[in-house]
């Protein structure tokens, strides 16, 4: 239920200021209403849905100016980290950071494949399934700095980041710049040099900001 309802989220089918009813829901989702009920507590959680007093749930605003630059200011500092400590296990990391890339360009080719005529998607499962795989990349980086703490902290930014897709026109502007300035992060941390997967990844979150930026 909680992947669910995250897509009506994402895919622009609930906009900001929408109601979300668990009666209602839980009827076009053929489902009981605990789940529903349970799931929307889930979410409220990630900032993507609020709830107000005796009106029930409503799909949160994006997130503002001031709240991205926030959200980059904090991935700039904990990625960075992860970047530094991670570079000391390059031999273990590189192969899994090819495979998390490839998945990624795999995801991004479907995602290319069922642009409609206004070049958004018509299939949101296939571009929610490229999310994953763009964050995954991320997070195989965090993983090898050997951090719990760090690891922790990611994951509970994931939340944030769906909001930033939801703020940034569902993600989908910048799909191929994305694929690109991972490649370079990859190729970065094959070149032995330790100073260049830093340099990658901070003028990668940079391009992400100024897209975003762009995008709002």
């Amino acid at each position: 239920m909680y992947d669910a309802i995250l897509e009506r989220l994402l895919d622009g089918s609930t906009p900001p200021g929408s109601s979300l009813g668990i009666d209602s829901l839980a009827r076009e989702l053929e489902v009981s209403p605990t789940p529903v009920r349970e799931a929307l507590v889930q979410l409220e959680h990630t900032g993507l849905i609020s709830r107000v007093a005796l009106k029930g749930y409503r799909v949160a605003a994006p997130l503002s100016s001031e709240q991205l630059a926030e959200l980059f200011d904090m991935r700039t500092i904990l990625e960075t980290a992860a970047v530094e400590r991670a570079v000391s296990q390059v031999d273990d990391l590189v192969p899994e950071l090819r495979a998390a890339h490839a998945r990624q360009v795999l995801c991004a080719h479907r995602v290319r494949k069922l642009r409609g005529a206004d070049g958004r998607p018509t299939d949101f499962s296939d571009l929610r399934e490229y999310f994953a795989a763009d964050w995954e990349f991320h997070l195989t980086i965090i993983r090898a700095s050997g951090n719990r703490f760090l690891l922790k902290t990611a994951e509970s930014l994931s939340a944030h980041v769906h909001r930033l897709r939801q703020t940034a026109d569902h993600g989908t502007t910048d799909l191929e710049q994305a694929v690109d300035e991972h490649a370079a992060i990859l190729a970065a941390f094959e070149s032995g040099d330790p100073e260049r997967p830093l340099v990658a990844m901070r003028e990668h979150l940079a391009a992400v900001a100024r897209r975003v930026s762009a995008a709002g």
